[in-house]
C-alpha cells in the first residue's frame, strides 16, 4: 500500500471512530457537510470569468448578470444543507442473508418540517449505487439500500452515507452514519447436494426397523387417504407414478416414521474442507424443511434436538453461521 493511500484509510479510520454507533440518527448542524460539486466549481469559474470581464469593460448587465448568478447560488447552498438538516433516519433490523446474495437494508426517513425534502439518496459508503427518494413534509420515506452480504459470520452493517444536490446541484451535502446494527450471513448452500442422508432410528429401536430411499424418502408408505396432511405426501413417487401415467397418491406411515430420527450430522457430509461441509448442511436444511421432515442438527460441538418449522430452520442456520 502506497503512503498517501495508508495515510487515506488512517484518516478515514480517525473521522469514523468520532462517529457514535446507533441505529437511529438526527442530521445537525454537527454532522451534515457541505461542499461545492464539479458543477458548483465550474460556476464558479465562469462567474469569476464574468466578473472580469464586467470590470474591464464596465459592463453594467454584466454586473447584474454575475452577482444575479451569484445570489442563486447562495440561496441554492442554503436550501441543499436545510434538505438534510433536522432529518431523522432510522435502519430497521436487517434479515439474515445468505452468503453472496444481495442483502438489504431498510432505512425510513423522517420529516418534521413542513415542506417537502427532494432529492435524498443513500447508499453504502463508497459502493456508488444509490437509491433516492422525496420525503414528505410531516412524513416517512423508505429506502432499500442493497449490498452484497461478506462471507458468513455476524458482521456489522456497512457504513451509511445520505447525500443530496437538491436544488441546483452546485453543493453536494452529505452526512456519514454506522449504524450499530449487526448482519447474520448464512453459509451458501451447495448448489447440488446430494440426497439427505439415512435417518437414525431412535432409542429403543432396532436398527433393523430403519429403512430410508435416496432423497430423505422413507420406505414405510402407504395408500393416501382423504384428510392426510399434504406433507405427508411423498411428492417424488407422485411425480415418478404420473410420468408412468398413473394418478396414485401414497403418503408416509407416521408410524413408521415415529421410528425414525433425521440427523444432519457434519461427519456424514463426507466433505474434507469445513466450509464446504457447512454449505451443504446449510442445503440439507433447507431441503429437509422443503419436504416438510422433522431434522436434528449435530456440527462445531453441539446438537439440535429434531424439530421442524421457520424457528428450527432459523436456529439451525444461525449456529452454521456462527460455528
Amino acid at each position: 500500500m502506497n503512503p498517501a493511500a495508508a495515510l487515506r484509510r488512517r484518516l478515514d479510520g480517525w473521522f469514523l471512530s468520532r462517529r457514535p454507533p446507533s441505529d437511529r440518527l438526527r442530521l445537525t448542524q454537527r454532522n451534515v457537510y457541505i461542499v461545492p460539486s464539479r458543477a458548483g466549481w465550474m460556476l464558479g469559474a465562469t462567474l469569476g470569468v464574468l466578473l472580469l470581464a464586467s470590470i474591464n469593460y464596465q459592463l453594467n448587465l454584466g454586473y447584474l448578470m454575475t452577482f444575479l448568478l451569484a445570489g442563486c447560488a447562495a440561496v441554492g447552498m442554503h436550501v441543499c444543507h436545510a434538505t438534510l438538516r433536522g432529518l431523522g433516519l432510522h435502519l430497521a433490523p436487517p434479515e439474515p442473508q445468505f452468503a453472496g446474495d444481495s442483502a438489504t437494508l431498510r432505512v425510513t426517513l423522517h420529516n418534521e418540517r413542513r415542506g417537502t425534502r427532494h432529492g435524498i439518496g443513500l447508499a453504502v459508503r463508497g459502493s456508488g449505487q444509490w437509491s433516492w427518494t422525496d420525503v414528505p413534509a410531516q412524513g416517512t420515506a423508505t429506502v432499500d439500500v442493497a449490498f452484497r452480504a461478506p462471507r458468513r459470520g455476524r458482521h456489522p452493517v456497512p457504513v451509511l452515507t445520505a447525500e443530496t444536490r437538491f436544488p441546483l446541484g452546485t453543493f453536494r451535502v452529505w452526512t456519514v452514519w454506522r449504524p450499530a446494527a449487526q448482519l447474520l450471513v448464512y453459509p451458501k448452500p451447495e448448489a447440488h447436494p446430494p440426497p439427505l442422508p439415512a435417518p437414525e432410528p431412535r432409542p429403543g429401536e432396532a436398527p433393523a426397523s430403519l429403512r430410508a430411499r435416496a432423497g430423505g424418502d422413507f420406505d414405510g408408505v402407504r395408500a393416501y387417504r382423504r384428510g392426510d396432511p399434504l406433507k405427508l405426501v411423498v411428492w417424488k413417487r407422485v411425480a415418478r407414478a404420473q410420468t408412468a401415467g398413473s394418478d396414485e397418491l401414497v403418503s408416509r406411515d407416521a408410524d413408521e416414521a415415529r421410528r425414525h430420527e433425521l440427523w444432519l450430522d457434519a461427519q456424514a457430509a463426507g466433505l474434507a474442507d469445513p466450509e464446504a461441509r457447512l454449505a451443504r448442511l446449510a442445503a440439507w436444511v433447507l431441503q429437509a424443511e422443503r419436504l416438510g421432515l422433522d431434522y436434528g442438527l449435530r456440527a462445531g460441538g453441539r446438537t439440535i434436538a429434531p424439530a421442524q418449522g421457520e424457528a428450527q430452520k432459523r436456529a439451525c442456520l444461525e449456529w452454521l453461521a456462527t460455528c
